[in-house]
């Protein structure tokens, strides 16, 4: 699984319409993440840290959710953007998720044991946990 990094708001035109998960490494405006939905028509999850997370203003939170587009807290550790603009979460993470979840273990007790091990932030987690079923 991929997530598109974007540094800067000038980068937001410069998007594919295919991106479903987005990571913004900057304080987004409202007008920020309108451009973002419309330049991304296939957006699922948009990820900023948590120090952002903060500063969204509800009217956004309302708008994402009626379009239903999760935002969550978390970062993507490690990542450098001059090398690679995707940040790749491992297929063996992914692939751990889908055994625990086979094995039956409760999603909650999945996203503890993944969080710690793999660097995931939760809300990350429950988003591939709800793309497995």
């Amino acid at each position: 699984m991929k997530i598109r990094v974007v540094s800067s708001r000038e980068e937001i035109n410069e998007l594919s319409p295919n991106e479903k998960v987005i990571h913004l490494a900057f304080r987004p405006s409202n007008k920020d993440i309108f451009s973002l939905v419309q330049t991304c028509t296939k957006v699922e999850v948009i990820q900023i840290p948590s120090s952002y997370r903060r500063t969204v203003s509800k009217s956004i939170e309302m708008f994402l959710q009626m379009q239903n587009i999760k935002l969550v807290e978390g970062d993507v550790w490690g990542h450098r953007k001059d090398i690679n603009e995707y940040f790749s979460i491992s297929p063996a993470i992914i692939d751990k998720i889908k055994e625990m979840k086979a094995e039956g273990i409760p999603e909650a007790e999945i996203a503890d044991k993944i969080e710690r091990e793999g660097k995931l932030n939760r809300e990350m987690i429950f988003y591939i946990l709800g793309k497995q079923k």
